[in-house]
């Protein structure tokens, strides 16, 4: 199981709710760069769709759709799988920046934290899938470690599944998590 107020000490991190789809709209609508290189649209419709989507033989109880938050200010946006496609698999189906924090490193931050907390509760990979042509997808999540394993075609588009592997380390006498 997931606790989502454990990801990250830098944010505070909630459940979205289906009241808050306005914010994860504008957020959704303030990056058209995401949505020239998917089939997904900026949409109140496609994002309460969203939230309750969960890939086959997955149930809502192991899908968390979340923001962090800095005060009252939306930072990002993550959809996160519990044990897919594999139990000690989690799954990054949605991950989206407030532009404001974009180029500072931020995302950097919270995928490392995301990763280092995933692995502190046995989660030995982080996958998730990059749409083919996106160079600033590509470029982030490569940055960040993700490996592309191979491409599968999604509803007509290319998707690049890629991969972080999470390797615990000993350090002191504690285990930590560390992506490589």
């Amino acid at each position: 199981m997931i606790e989502i107020s454990k990801i990250t000490k830098l944010y505070k991190t909630r459940e979205l709710r289906e009241s808050e789809v306005d914010a994860i709209l504008e957020l959704c609508r303030k990056n058209p760069l995401f949505y020239e290189h998917t089939e997904a649209e900026a949409t109140r419709e496609r994002i309460l769709e969203d939230m309750k989507a969960t890939p086959p033989g997955i149930g809502l109880e192991d899908k968390y759709f979340f923001g962090f938050y800095e005060g009252d200010e939306l930072v990002a946006v993550m959809d996160l799988v519990d044990g897919y496609p594999d139990p000690k698999t989690a799954y990054i189906g949605f991950f989206m920046m407030n532009p404001s924090y974009q180029g500072k490193q931020v995302g950097t931050a919270i995928i490392r934290e995301t990763v280092e907390y995933l692995g502190s509760i046995g989660k030995t990979a982080v996958r998730l899938a990059i749409d083919k042509g996106n160079p600033q997808s590509t470029h982030f999540w490569t940055k960040n470690g993700f490996e592309v394993l191979f491409e599968a075609d999604v509803n007509g588009w290319t998707k690049l599944v890629a991969e972080k592997r999470i390797h615990l380390v000993k350090s002191d006498g504690n285990l930590f998590s560390r992506g490589r």
